[in-house]
């Protein structure tokens, strides 16, 4: 194994593996890369493998874990590449989990993927992360657990949790109730994530005295949030508009986090994602993260990840018949 550039390289010694390591047309690879979000390229006897650090060295272990077994005589095939991944991801999770394990009042927290780690680790490093992928990927979650850690440790002096109230438009006025009754079913989630990390007496200290805030995006505007640690979540459901006023939002000693799916948008139809347009327009931006989930991250329910991977699929074919030319 080599590294090269943002790349690792794996060579071979037996060229006549490669077909049945590879799988047929290539499907053991695209398996990988579904599962880690990596890609990989062979040309020869080399394999290149690029990604996101951990999960390229998942992959790596995993491959190498496969062309082991063709050179003892065993077999190859789906189940095979799904149990070296299984292994290859355990033993990572051993090698990273207790460096980027969070302690919070109730519970120790620790990454279960390659991708976690990596999304814990940005979100030490970067004033601004991006955390992106399906539901029950931890993306909010661990971004409310660092929050906690960071105002446990003095880092920050508040946190702030916002979400697009209903479906990016904030129609709250059609809603009945107070303004707390309107928008707490929105944001159900957040007070759930901080009730997990958190004695109960102490979220609700630290709500009354402006320590931790929960608001709707809509009130956000007009801010400078300084010495805080800011969550978007649901951010695929805001407008451009929303999003540039969010992030604008960023003051001194401050952290972001913005978290959402692309393929859950609530939007009216023809209306842009203002999640897209920011992840287009900071693309290479320096002092900014962004980290990808995939299904493979997903710490709900087994079946969970099944349904993910299902769609996933029925997606994909759905989209290649639409592209298809008519006969």
């Amino acid at each position: 194994m080599e590294q090269g550039g943002d790349r690792l390289q794996m060579q071979f010694d037996d060229n006549s593996l490669l077909p049945q390591l590879y799988g047929e047309r290539d499907r053991h690879l695209d398996r990988i890369e579904r599962e880690l979000g990596v890609s990989l390229v062979s040309r020869g006897n080399r394999l290149a493998i690029a990604g996101p650090q951990e999960s390229a060295d998942v992959a790596r272990s995993a491959i190498a874990s496969l062309y082991q077994r063709l050179k003892r005589g065993l077999e190859v095939d789906n189940a095979a590449v799904d149990a070296a991944l299984k292994r290859a991801s355990l033993q990572a999770h051993e090698q990273w989990g207790e460096a980027e394990e969070i302690r919070t009042r109730k519970r120790r927290i620790s990454p279960r993927s390659a991708n976690q780690a990596a999304y814990l680790r940005a979100l030490r490093s970067h004033e601004l992360v991006f955390g992106l992928g399906p539901a029950g990927t931890g993306k909010t979650y661990l971004a409310v657990a660092m929050a906690v850690d960071m105002l446990m440790g003095g880092t920050v002096e508040r946190i702030i949790l916002s979400r697009p109230a209903v479906e990016a438009g904030e129609r709250l006025g059609f809603l009945p109730g107070d303004l707390r009754e309107k928008v707490d079913p929105y944001l159900r989630p957040l007070y759930d994530a901080l009730h997990d990390m958190l004695p109960g007496e102490q979220v609700m200290k630290r709500l009354s005295s402006g320590e931790i805030e929960i608001a709707p995006l809509a009130f956000m505007r007009g801010r400078t949030l300084a010495n805080a640690f800011v969550i978007l979540d649901e951010a695929q459901n805001t407008t451009p508009v929303q999003m540039k006023m969010f992030l604008t939002r960023l003051g001194e000693h401050s952290r972001m986090a913005v978290t959402g799916d692309l393929s859950q948008i609530d939007l009216p139809p023809r209306t842009r994602s203002g999640l897209a347009d920011a992840l287009e327009t900071l693309h290479g931006e320096d002092g900014i993260a962004m980290v990808n989930f995939t299904d493979v991250d997903v710490v709900r329910h087994r079946l969970v990840s099944r349904i993910v991977r299902a769609y996933d699929r029925h997606d994909r074919k759905r989209h290649k018949k639409h592209d298809e030319p008519g006969d």
